[in-house]
C-alpha cells in the first residue's frame, strides 16, 4: 500500500479471484479493482478482506458443470491521495531509465483501447458464466 498522508478517505484494492471448473485444469484468474472508502488503512484492509470473501460462489455453468470462484488475496492495494472528481490521480507507476521504444510500446492508438472495441461475446471453449 502507497504512503498514507493520514488524511485519505478513498483507497483502490486489488483483489485476487481464482475460478476453476470441475474436471478442467485450467483456471482463470481475476485482478479486480474496487474501491473502498475508510478512515485508514486497517479499515480499508478489512473492508477489501469483506468484499473478497463475498466474491466466492460455486454455480452450474449453462453446461452444467460445478464452477468455483475462490477468493485468493489482495494483490498491492493502493490509498488515493486525491479527492475523487474529474482528473484525480488514482494510482501511479514509476519506471526508471526507460527506452523510447519501452515507451512507446506502452502507448495504444484509439482504436486498439479496449473501451473502444465492439462489445462482443468471447470465443472461449469454457464458459464460466
Amino acid at each position: 500500500m502507497a504512503y498514507n498522508s493520514g488524511r485519505a478517505r478513498w483507497y483502490l484494492a486489488e483483489i485476487v479471484t481464482e475460478t476453476r471448473m470441475v474436471n478442467e485444469h485450467e483456471n482463470v484468474v481475476h485482478n479486480n479493482l474496487i474501491l473502498i472508502r475508510a478512515i485508514s488503512a486497517e479499515e480499508a484492509y478489512e473492508k477489501t478482506m469483506a468484499h473478497g470473501r463475498e466474491m466466492e460462489e460455486t454455480y452450474q455453468s449453462p453446461e452444467g458443470e460445478t464452477v468455483t470462484v475462490l477468493f485468493r488475496g489482495l494483490s498491492d492495494p493502493n490509498v488515493i491521495q486525491d479527492e475523487l472528481e474529474d482528473g484525480a490521480e488514482i494510482a501511479y507507476e514509476e519506471m526508471l531509465d526507460m527506452s523510447e521504444e519501452d515507451i512507446l510500446e506502452m502507448l495504444q492508438p484509439k482504436d486498439e483501447i479496449g473501451v473502444f472495441q465492439p462489445d462482443e461475446p468471447k470465443t472461449e471453449e469454457r464458459s464460466y458464466t
